[in-house]
């Protein structure tokens, strides 16, 4: 790999001090990386991928470097160009590497989307993108012929699955058949600072912003894969995020390629089982594992000593707090530590516990290099050891590979993040006397609930076209196995009063309107919402009496 030199460094300091990376202008990874590792090394191991039912398919770099040029091929014959932008909602499907390959080739933007969203939030993000192709698994085409109406900016449907094409719909596999093996890069070819790929992130007072990254953006997963996950050369490593989340570029593409590792892809369906999670592992010799927190205390409750996990070697995990009593508990049972990562939508891994620093349970760890983090108090200056702040990324020329370039077609929103110099995440933390963070929340309401990111907005606005609800405030309560659960406290309209079967009814609501894991658990009634003199809702208010009621709960 050219961009970065594997180092072995015995100690952060030092691993500070010799980490390099090196940025070229025109940077592709599909042909810079993809096709120059094809050509140099058909044959090496990139994917296993356990399929719904079992089946297992190993896949090596020849097999991505092909079947995402003959795609590329085949889109460009359809139409879609440099500049497009086209939503794919592919679950953990094989076809989402190589669909992303493709459209890296052409310079065409890729938006993944989760297969959970709602023919609404499908056409949300479909107007707000200006998406002009859908791919997507056949699972999910009902929704999206629902919102297709709305959407006259489509021009290409793809159907992905093993069904016949249903009308409107073009075959992947068919298109893929057309498409001739060779894309030769070309002097207009896409790189650098050219738009990669945008993900939409849950926001808290307004709906989902579209998070826009460049070609550079794989760099940042350098120290992801080859460093944070402490990958091996032929080493498996699973991490469990579906393709439309960026968790799921953060563990299974570019970092763990650029490590030389194999990605292992557990492609589940329906309702996640823990022990069906121990058994792949087990099975299947997996080296390397990523996943929530919420997801570990899962697997606590199976009895790991039937499952044979003597090949895993490492253990990551980010989107939420890690309770101690886990991480201690998982390091009893399978002599492994559990390293924390923090980053967001809009970055890439910026602090971490690498395996050459001391674990302390509960902290994020230190920052990534290239990363000049900082925790930053009210009036914007630096916070002392033990003092709360948000954390804040210096804007230095050259550094930051990964961070996110706009939040498209909205320059305010970006302008409000990025100003004095950093760019400010919005989440609070703490900093030890050994320089550690302590990972606090959100400055503001974003909820995080098994992994998930919710914001508030969405949960009120599809809890008031109810007609029993005339207002609604949505704020997250602490919860032992799920890191924190939705709760919404309701004004009801006149005419209703409340009861259990209301609160079913009202739930039931929400799965409808937006994506079901958005419902709210919890569902409390109340005469009036607390208010500032302007009118708006006092989350914090409602927050403050939350931890208090449901503190037990922790």
């Amino acid at each position: 790999m050219k961009e970065h030199h594997r180092i072995e460094p015995a100690s952060y300091s030092e691993f500070i001090e010799k980490f390099s990376l090196e940025m070229s202008g025109n940077y592709n990874f599909a042909f810079d990386y993809l096709d120059a590792e094809a050509a140099a090394n058909p044959s090496r191991p990139a994917m296993v991928h356990i399929d719904p039912h079992g089946l297992r398919r190993d896949f090596d770099f020849d097999f991505f470097s092909r079947s995402s040029s003959r795609l590329a091929n085949a889109l460009e014959a359809k139409g879609i160009a440099k500049g497009d932008t086209v939503m794919v909602i592919l679950f953990r499907r094989m076809e989402f590497w190589i669909t992303a390959l493709a459209l890296h080739k052409i310079g065409a933007v890729i938006v993944p989307s989760p297969n959970m969203l709602t023919a609404h939030d499908i056409e949300y993000r479909v107007q707000q993108a200006a998406i002009g192709a859908v791919i997507a698994e056949e699972s999910v085409l009902d929704n999206i012929d629902s919102a297709r109406p709305h959407c006259p900016g489509i021009r290409l449907f793809i159907q992905v699955g093993e069904g016949p094409a249903r009308q409107g719909w073009e075959d992947f596999q068919d298109l893929l058949a057309r498409g001739a093996e060779s894309f030769p890069r070309r002097p207009d070819s896409p790189g650098g600072a050219d738009p990669m790929i945008i993900f939409f992130s849950s926001g808290t007072t307004g709906m989902p912003k579209m998070v826009e990254h460049d070609y550079f953006y794989p760099f940042g997963h350098i120290t992801t894969g080859l460093y944070w996950h402490n990958l091996r050369k032929g080493e498996l490593h699973l991490t469990l995020a579906d393709s439309g989340w960026g968790k799921f570029v953060w563990g299974k593409f570019y970092g763990q390629w650029y490590a030389e590792a194999v990605v292992f892809v557990w492609d589940f369906r329906g309702k996640f089982i823990p022990a069906e999670l121990l058994k792949v592992l087990s099975e299947h010799k997996v080296n390397s594992f990523c996943a929530p927190p919420t997801v570990y205390r899962f697997l606590l409750y199976e009895d790991l000593k039937r499952y044979d996990l003597s090949f895993l070697r490492y253990c990551t995990t980010a989107g939420e707090l890690l309770n101690e009593s886990v991480f201690n508990a998982w390091k009893e049972l399978t002599g492994l530590d559990i390293h924390e990562g923090y980053g967001q939508t809009e970055t890439c891994l910026q602090l971490a516990t690498f395996p050459f620093m001391e674990v302390k349970p509960g902290s994020v760890g230190l920052p990534v290099p290239m990363w000049n983090v900082d925790l930053l108090n009210q009036e914007g200056n630096p916070c002392l050891p033990g003092e709360e702040g948000e954390i804040c990324i210096k804007l230095e020329q050259g550094r930051n590979p990964g961070l996110f370039i706009v939040y498209r077609n909205e320059p305010e929103r970006t302008a409000a993040v990025s100003y004095g110099g950093y760019y400010h995440t919005g989440d609070k933390a703490w900093r030890d006397e050994d320089g550690y963070y302590w990972f606090l929340g959100r400055v503001d309401d974003l909820i995080k609930t098994s992994g998930y990111r919710v914001g508030p907005f969405e949960v009120e606005s599809a809890l008031i076209t109810h007609p029993a609800v005339i207002e609604a405030a949505v704020t997250g309560v602490p919860d032992p196995v799920r890191g924190q659960i939705i709760k919404a406290t309701v004004v009801l309209s006149a005419g209703y009063e409340p009861s259990d079967d209301l609160t079913v009814q009202l739930q039931e609501h929400v799965k409808k309107v937006t994506a079901p894991y958005k419902y709210p658990r919890k569902v409390e009634y109340v005469t009036e919402l607390p208010k500032t003199i302007s009118g708006k809702i006092k989350r914090g208010e409602i927050r403050a009496a939350d931890a208090l009621k449901y503190q037990s709960g922790c």
